[in-house]
């Protein structure tokens, strides 16, 4: 906990309350006792997330409507958005869990780890009131309202690479930088993204975020993904 602790952009007065968030139900299975576990903390932190989002949101697009913003807020507080967040300050490691979920995965599963970091939001705002969790939340969702500026809700080539795969086989996506180019004020960069073990496509873009969307954009229009999505598109018109 100590450790997270050094990585999260705030420092808390009650530890206990970062203990708690961290602490899954499953906790107690083993020492044969209830232990206070992250749910209720976890339903706090949605309430919280969705208002600093919703906020950021409507200063950020003044004249968007709101169905564009709900779209957009939902891509900010989906499962996978929240768990990328999660490992972004590498949350699993410190959670609390029965032997039984950490054998099974546990600190790696989305969901456990997406419900963590809003037990993580909601002991913030316990600890320290609503400007603390407001600077909490901007702070490690700065680069995800920047993909969303650099990619709109009805162009996400990320997000829809990572629903068609993630609903194959419940992996997304990988995405890595494999060059940048040029000098500090006109770089170039050139992402990989990978899944399964495998690289899907390449793209180029002036930032990070740009060359991964290029490179997700890509791997839509790659052989193996335009096979996916038409056995995808052929599975759903059987079902019907």
């Amino acid at each position: 906990m100590q450790s997270l602790q050094a990585r999260l952009p705030h420092t808390f007065t009650k530890p206990a309350l970062l203990k708690q968030a961290l602490t899954h139900s499953s906790a107690g299975f083993d020492l044969k006792k209830k232990l206070p576990d992250n749910q209720r903390l976890e339903f706090l932190g949605d309430a919280v997330l969705q208002l600093v989002l919703s906020s950021a949101l409507y200063q950020r697009y003044p004249s968007e409507d709101e169905g564009l913003m709900t779209k957009l807020r939902t891509r900010l507080v989906q499962t996978g958005t929240l768990a990328r967040v999660a490992r972004m300050i590498n949350l699993g490691p410190s959670l609390q869990m029965s032997r039984g979920e950490e054998a099974n995965g546990g600190r790696e599963r989305e969901n456990i780890l997406a419900d963590a970091m809003e037990a993580v939001i909601g002991a913030v705002y316990l600890d320290a009131g609503y400007p603390a969790a407001q600077a909490f939340i901007e702070s490690l969702w700065k680069s995800e309202l920047e993909e969303i500026a650099a990619a709109p809700v009805e162009l996400n080539p990320k997000g829809q690479l990572q629903e068609l795969l993630q609903d194959q086989s419940g992996q997304p996506p990988t995405y890595r930088i494999v060059s940048s180019e040029g000098p500090d004020h006109q770089k170039n960069f050139r992402a990989v993204v990978t899944w399964n073990g495998e690289d899907l496509a390449s793209g180029e873009g002036r930032s990070k975020k740009e060359a991964q969307i290029a490179a997700a954009s890509a791997a839509l229009e790659s052989p193996r993904i335009l096979l996916l999505k038409t056995t995808t598109r052929n599975a759903v018109t059987s079902d019907r």
